[in-house]
């Protein structure tokens, strides 16, 4: 029930809307309901009126016709088109809202979700689980009322015919109403793990499709289909289980709901044959009992229905209510003019329990470019995705010119960082487009700029569409290099005071590498600059060179005084050499 009200938040803006296509649709259930009463008037009133010449039933008949016909014809098309286009437009509406609020939220999730998290399972979330919420507004908002405001006129104009038939005809609905609660009581739990299982294939099948490069290189194909039937194997079983139950549901149901008919046919039959009942009545009567029953059938399915939307609303809501790691204190400060000086006080940090830094202590001057070096898994990514507040510190403080991070705004912090990373994403859009993502408000000539200083505009231009030319996901039309090269692009184009480059410029080719370091030695001018490096020979003109092992700082200085004190620096420095 909470997802209910929490859903109608959505719903509010809309209500106006929701009662309008109501009114319209009453009208529209309320036409066919002239039927019966059509019916009984013709017979009763038209051909089995004694009293009236041929001609005189014929004037009758084509007169009622005609007004039926106008009915139907003139009035009911616009009403039965505003009804289907209002409740359309308005479902469409609450649900574009939805994915809207999820969208940012999704955005302001920290990296601990998504490294947790499945891409897969969350785009099933926004996209599957929040279209089968619109079967909440269309069915549960309108269309159940719409059933039910039929099922009381009808059983108004049953008692106003016949009050005996009437309450024949409602002998069967405490029996419904015990059927249906019974069948629909374990429906939503049923309905929410077919839900997840579904998820689960889509979230499985959309990592294997990014990684089909692995799958084809390793020959691993006949692997990767047992556990993809593994997975598709426990959504069928989540699924036919579901299936079950609601065939049951409507076996039961429509067994119940046909039982009232039979017994109107015999009593009314009865009373026809003993005279107290005309056959214009009992014809009425039937039709009648249809319009009472199929929207009761109606409401069956409706329940199928909702329920898949109570499962999907628990499913977005549940998404929803992830809480944010990084979020903005209150009244927090904008970062407007940064001058870049950053200092680590006693900075710890652990993704889970064991600590990746441990005690870090460390002053970097503004304008300084200070080179992060040692082993693998040793902490120095770990240690510049802290100032972005990628993820938060376990213990200490980072100050940004004196002022701890945390009191300024996340994003206004992240706008005065560039990053360029050793694999950078681009999206499937144009080369333009990406290198926008720095500044989406610049004109031609900045992107232009930016390329060149990137050294990117020469092959940029050599593309079949140029700028326009579209690099498919994640840049998979460009190679390492120049998917680099337009990064650093949208770097310069940003034009940050501070910029992380986090091994930038490993897994190249030597004539990539010449050029994306020289583009990132302009790019790094006069900014406070933090390198990730493994290559040591890539860093040795930095103004400080900080070896960490195992989280905690081992040695600290210039190339210089590190090769001089012969310690773990040079060591390592040494080995590269012999390998290079």
């Amino acid at each position: 029930m909470n997802s209910i009200k929490r859903y109608m938040n959505f719903v509010k803006p809309y209500w106006m809307q929701i009662v309008a296509t109501i009114i319209i649709g009453i009208m529209k259930f309320a036409i066919p309901l002239l039927i019966p009463l059509l019916i009984k008037y013709v017979i009763d009133d038209i051909i089995g009126n004694g009293a009236l010449s041929v001609d005189a039933k014929m004037h009758k008949l084509v007169w009622i016709m005609s007004i039926m016909l106008a009915i139907f014809v003139l009035l009911r098309p616009p009403i039965e088109y505003y009804r289907q286009y209002f409740a359309q437009w308005t479902a469409s509406k609450i649900l574009f809202d939805m994915r809207d609020r999820l969208f940012t939220h999704l955005q302001k999730l920290s990296f601990k979700f998504y490294a947790n998290t499945r891409a897969g399972e969350v785009i099933s979330r926004v996209i599957n689980d929040v279209e089968q919420t619109k079967d909440f507004v269309i069915t549960g908002l309108m269309n159940v009322w719409l059933d039910m405001t039929t099922v009381l006129i009808a059983i108004v104009m049953m008692f106003l015919m016949d009050a005996r038939l009437t309450l024949i005809s409602l002998i069967v609905f405490p029996f419904y109403i015990i059927s249906v609660k019974y069948f629909f009581g374990n429906m939503r739990s049923l309905t929410r793990k077919r839900s997840q299982a579904l998820a689960e294939v889509q979230g499985y099948l959309h990592e294997r499709v990014q990684g089909m490069a692995v799958i084809k290189s390793f020959a691993i194909e006949d692997h990767e289909q047992k556990q993809f039937n593994q997975h598709n194997a426990n959504f069928l079983q989540k699924a036919l289980a579901h299936t079950r139950w609601t065939a049951k549901s409507f076996a039961v149901v429509n067994t119940i709901t046909d039982i009232a008919p039979l017994l109107i046919i015999f009593v009314s039959g009865y009373l026809v044959i003993k005279g107290s009942l005309t056959v214009g009545t009992l014809a009425a009567f039937i039709a009648y009992i249809d319009n009472l029953y199929s929207p009761l059938r109606r409401l069956v399915n409706s329940g199928t229905t909702l329920t898949q939307a109570f499962a999907s609303m628990d499913r977005v809501f549940e998404l929803m209510d992830e809480t944010y790691d990084i979020d903005d204190l209150p009244n927090p400060k904008e970062c407007n003019h940064v001058r870049g000086d950053i200092q680590f006080d006693h900075v710890s940090f652990s993704y889970d329990k064991e600590p990746i830094l441990k005690d870090i202590d460390l002053n970097i001057r503004a304008g300084e470019t200070v080179a992060l070096v040692g082993m693998s898994g040793g902490g120095k990514s770990s240690l510049v995705s802290l100032i972005p507040r990628f993820y938060d510190v376990t213990e200490g403080k980072i100050f940004l010119d004196g002022v701890d991070i945390r009191e300024f705004k996340v994003r206004s912090l992240r706008d005065k960082i560039g990053m360029v990373l050793q694999d950078n994403i681009l999206f499937s859009e144009s080369v333009r487009s990406n290198i926008l993502l720095g500044n989406p408000n610049a004109s031609e000539e900045e992107v232009v700029q930016a390329a060149i200083a990137a050294n990117a505009h020469e092959f940029i231009t050599g593309l079949s569409e140029g700028y326009d030319t579209k690099v498919g996901e994640r840049g998979v039309k460009l190679s390492g290099g120049q998917k680099q090269r337009i990064a650093i692009a949208r770097v310069f184009l940003k034009n940050p005071p501070i910029l992380i480059l986090d091994e930038a410029t490993s897994a190249l080719d030597l004539e990539s590498e010449h050029l994306i370091q020289e583009a990132l030695d302009k790019l790094a001018k006069n900014r406070t600059t933090f390198i990730v490096a493994h290559r040591l020979s890539t860093i040795t003109h930095a103004d400080r060179i900080i070896l960490i092992e195992d989280g905690e700082i081992k040695e600290m200085g210039t190339h210089g005084q590190l090769m001089n004190k012969q310690g773990l620096y040079y060591n390592l420095f040494q080995i590269q050499q012999l390998d290079a």
